[in-house]
């Protein structure tokens, strides 16, 4: 099992990342929080990691906090939430904001996330009630965002788009939660201001 990866980020193409350990370079899919707090390219980084074997393919996937991790493999334990769907959720809310929602048997906050219809999320609370004391008592700090990296405009907002569809957000969707927001902003600041207007709205 793989539980950590530090290296240099070679590649960031949301949300799949690749980072360089030793010469070898491992792709990575992360959260879109986790992804706003990774380094510029070519500088040095380290995530937990999360290993997946298939039969067609082993899938790693790449986390800032441990905490992160923790409820990731939780939310798959959970029926009918895969991987996919487990990363939706986390790259929609953080796990503090996770918790209140179970705490707080809000589940019309929990149907904000791409996938998440009324019946998940009531399993979600439901079933992950009794999973919070493994991890609960963490400290979750807010994830800076990342400086401008000068990619250009057009590529940024459809960076940004397409992650947001590759997370289970219909085309049209991503395009309205993109709309009117900063043009000059990184590809992941974009993200994250959709996902957190998608959230509010």
């Amino acid at each position: 099992m793989i539980g950590r990866l530090s290296g240099y980020l070679l590649e960031k193409q949301p949300p799949w990342i690749v980072i360089d350990v030793h010469g070898v370079g491992y792709e990575l899919e992360t959260s879109m929080n986790t992804l706003v707090s990774l380094p510029s390219l070519g500088e040095s980084t380290s995530l937990y990691t999360h290993l997946t074997i298939r039969d067609d393919a082993h899938l790693l996937y790449g986390f800032a906090r441990e905490h992160e991790r923790a409820l990731f493999r939780a939310l798959i334990k959970v029926n009918g939430v895969g991987p996919k769907l487990a990363l939706a959720i986390l790259s929609g809310m953080d796990e503090d904001a996770f918790m209140r929602c179970v705490r707080d048997d809000d589940s019309k906050a929990l149907t904000k996330l791409p996938g998440v219809g009324k019946k998940t999320a009531e399993r979600l609370i439901i079933e992950m009630r009794d999973r919070f004391p493994e991890w609960e008592n963490g400290s979750y700090a807010p994830l800076p965002l990342e400086a401008a990296n000068g990619q250009p405009v057009r590529n940024s907002l459809a960076d940004a788009e397409s992650a947001l569809v590759s997370l289970g957000y219909k085309l049209t969707e991503a395009s309205k939660m993109l709309a009117d927001l900063d043009p000059q902003q990184p590809t992941e600041a974009l993200i994250k201001a959709a996902l957190t207007r998608r959230m509010i709205g």
